[in-house]
């Protein structure tokens, strides 16, 4: 099966590898691949029209071998992106980013920049739904932050305080966003807990 995205479909089980439900660790997806895949899901299902937004890029050289075939050999991003995605459930615009980490014991604000900060601040002040999905690669553990928990943090590091927020603080005020086979990243599930 192929996905919208052009995308073809990956199995998850790996040889040797029971077929279960539940037997998915070290799966070997991304992050953002496993957003993706949550989309399409919510798209192809009625839930949710989510998508990851493009980044802005102005191409400045082609070189093209042959007339159908094209390629990019000069290009530079336009401006600096805001966050990774955006979309509309249930009447509330979502707009979240997606970060992973190695880190077992914290996740490091170097990861986000300061107009990512500014953008989901704004999002926030006009009533919308902005979060960060953090993943810990290693222990397979995905979290979904508000973004309202974050921001202390970030105004922390400004006046020279911490530079990461502990992985137990996210543990705590995040919530446990479970791996399913269809809803990958059912992000959605947490925000009918908080808003709905």
């Amino acid at each position: 099966m192929n996905y919208p995205n052009g995308k073809k479909h990956h199995s998850l089980q790996r040889k040797g590898e029971a077929e279960t439900k539940d037997s998915f660790s070290n799966r070997g997806m991304t992050l953002e691949e496993d957003i993706n895949i949550t989309n399409v899901y919510y798209l192809e299902s009625d839930i949710a029209v989510i998508h990851k937004k493009p980044t802005p890029v102005q191409i400045v050289n082609v070189h093209y071998p042959r007339r159908s075939a094209a390629v990019i050999t000069e290009g530079y991003f336009k401006q600096a992106s805001t966050t990774d995605y955006n979309g509309l459930y249930r009447g509330k615009y979502v707009d979240f980013e997606a970060k992973e980490t190695k880190h077992t014991s914290r996740f490091p604000l170097a990861n986000i920049h300061d107009h990512q900060i500014r953008h989901m601040q704004s999002i926030v002040n006009h009533g919308g739904i902005c979060f960060i999905l953090i993943r810990f690669a290693v222990l397979d553990e995905t979290y979904y932050v508000p973004a309202e928990k974050l921001f202390p943090y970030w105004h922390d590091k400004l006046t020279g305080g911490r530079k990461s927020v502990p992985y137990q603080t996210i543990k705590q005020n995040g919530y446990s966003i479970p791996f399913h086979f269809q809803k990958r990243v059912d992000y959605l599930r947490v925000i009918d807990k908080l808003y709905f």
